[in-house]
């Protein structure tokens, strides 16, 4: 086993940046501040003089960027407001808007996944949004994925998720509905010679192999309600190693072999010589164009408890800038981004499913043969932890499934992973 400790001696994320060095002014964005806002009403812009400009750095998407493009110019139609919008990679806009914000050069609303929020609310970077009641027209997951400490930082856009895609021709969607039937698919459909299966997953990836963890009693860092608590860490309970244990099972059993990688997985799919894969939806298009109308989707399989396996879920959100000085028509156009008609807009251009609960609830996606099934999942998944630590959690895991893969002692793997997770916690100086 030493030789998984070495594996893990990876430099420490350093968090470097603290919240003192945002700006230091009162934002005068919570209710009964500068926006004139009436208890439960949230921040609006009733006396606050309109800006010329907003200027919002958006994904670099093409699809993405059309159909906001779209809703800005509606916006200025309405307000004689000009939303001036940049195109910068959502993995990139954090560290930009440190450099850029600082200077008088960052936006006043940015676009950014969820489970980087700790860290960006530790730097200082991104203010509080009330939204007042209309925080009860968000899915409740998406809303508890933007929050930190009690405040929401965040207006949701995008719920993503996983689940399974099968093709028709080889397996039905009743055949993978639990994880006994989805195993008879494996052990029927697989032979390694040929390239076939009958179950593919990228299964030393743990933001995949999670919800096999979560469905036994396994979690991350514990959460009461009242937030994530990073010391108590559940990836090496009796949970967790039944789920380890199920993992390690497909790869002694040869389902799954163990070089696979979403690639390999991907082209063999789509050369129709895997009967079902878990993954998610930014592969729609490409498994569409090539099995077309044999493409179904379907939730986790059920496991032996009776229980849908718990997806973690991603929110991609509209965030507010501390550096703003716009800060009440920032958040109105966040809410017009993401109202009902703008989210079946950005859904119908971008194909990614909307956070507005109306929306997800509407017909049009509910009769979506394709993402019904992932919006089915999110009510069953738990979003990603957002506090910083989180990233102290991947490589260890990551190398404890390789581990797992290879044959070593599940319980002992997953001590040894939850260990150097805390010593990393511990010398990130994020506890």
């Amino acid at each position: 086993m030493k030789k998984f400790l070495a594996m893990l001696m990876v430099a420490v994320l350093t968090l470097g940046v603290l919240a003192a060095c945002g700006p230091q002014r009162d934002t005068g964005n919570n209710a009964g501040g500068n926006g004139g806002s009436a208890e439960g009403e949230g921040t609006t812009t009733e006396g606050v003089d309109k800006p010329e400009k907003l200027t919002v750095w958006v994904n670099d998407d093409e699809k993405q960027r059309a159909a906001l493009d779209e809703i800005f110019a509606a916006y200025t139609e309405e307000t004689g407001i000009e939303v001036e919008a940049t195109g910068i990679s959502m993995l990139d806009q954090v560290e930009a808007l440190a450099l850029d914000g600082p200077a008088g050069n960052g936006p006043d609303v940015f676009f950014g996944p969820h489970d980087r929020l700790g860290d960006i609310v530790l730097r200082g970077l991104a203010d509080p949004i009330d939204l007042g009641e209309d925080a009860s027209l968000y899915s409740e997951t998406a809303m508890n994925a933007v929050t930190v400490d009690g405040e929401a930082y965040g207006v949701p856009q995008v719920l993503e998720t996983y689940g399974m895609f099968y093709n028709k021709d080889l397996v039905s969607a009743e055949e993978i509905a639990t994880m006994e039937g989805l195993m008879k698919v494996a052990e029927e459909q697989t032979d390694a010679g040929q390239d076939k299966y009958g179950f593919l997953m990228e299964a030393t990836n743990f933001y995949f192999v999670y919800p096999f963890f979560a469905g036994n009693g396994g979690y991350v860092f514990n959460n009461d309600g009242s937030g994530f608590d990073a010391s108590d860490i559940g990836l090496a309970n009796e949970g967790a190693v039944e789920g380890g244990a199920l993992i390690q099972s497909w790869f002694d059993n040869g389902y799954i072999p163990k070089e696979i990688n979403g690639d390999i997985m991907s082209g063999l799919f789509t050369e129709g010589k895997v009967a079902t894969v878990l993954t998610g939806p930014w592969n729609i298009a490409t498994y569409k164009d090539a099995l077309g109308d044999n493409l179904g989707t379907a939730t986790l399989p059920k496991l032996d408890n009776g229980d849908v396996p718990k997806s973690f879920v991603g929110v991609k959100a509209w965030m507010l800038s501390s550096y703003s000085e716009n800060q009440e028509w920032a958040i109105d156009l966040m809410k017009y981004i993401t109202n009902y008609d703008n989210a079946m807009k950005y859904y119908q251009a971008a194909g990614e499913m909307p956070a507005l609960q109306e929306a997800l609830d509407s017909e049009e996606i509910a009769n979506d043969e394709i993402i019904g099934a992932f919006a089915e999942q999110t009510q069953y998944g738990e979003p990603m932890p957002n506090i910083p630590q989180m990233q102290q959690v991947w490589d260890p895991m990551g190398s404890a499934l390789q581990f797992i893969a290879n044959g070593d002692d599940v319980g002992e793997v997953l001590e040894e992973a939850v260990q150097t997770i805390e010593d990393n916690i511990a010398a990130s100086g994020a506890e």
